[in-house]
């Protein structure tokens, strides 16, 4: 588990109305997708969240996605809604460097201080995956 530096836990929880320390949250997600019956792990890390900046509230993740045939790795600045306990973006995986076809399509949750997938879909095709 990572832990939260002081300045990352008041920002988290002036953003969340106190809720990110309310009880101890693990800041990294893990979980198997299937993906065309292909197990695909999914790591999401924040490791800081900025100060609001007007409605956006900058969170950095650090994000792994590996399966059998290979793994990527990267790094991305999210922009969540400010003040919301849940709030929720978008953001697309190529699959290729997996050794799979096509796009996920991610639904992530910024819920006490961690993200999550909340939802996915793979494309071309539409198949909800999560």
């Amino acid at each position: 588990m990572m832990k939260i530096h002081a300045p990352l836990a008041a920002v988290l929880a002036a953003s969340l109305g106190g809720n990110a320390l309310a009880q101890p949250a693990s800041h990294c997600s893990r979980e198997t997708l299937m993906v065309k019956g292909t197990p695909v792990v999914a790591s999401i890390c924040v490791t800081q969240a900025g100060p609001p900046s007007g409605h956006d509230l900058p969170v950095r993740v650090d994000q792994t996605f590996s399966g059998p045939r290979g793994s990527v790795s990267m790094q991305s600045t999210l922009r969540f809604i400010a003040g919301e306990s849940d709030s929720r973006v978008l953001e697309d995986v190529p699959l290729d460097r997996l050794g799979l076809d096509g796009t996920l399509h991610l639904t992530l949750l910024l819920r006490s201080g961690g993200v999550r997938i909340d939802a996915a879909m793979l494309t071309p095709g539409a198949v909800t995956v999560k």
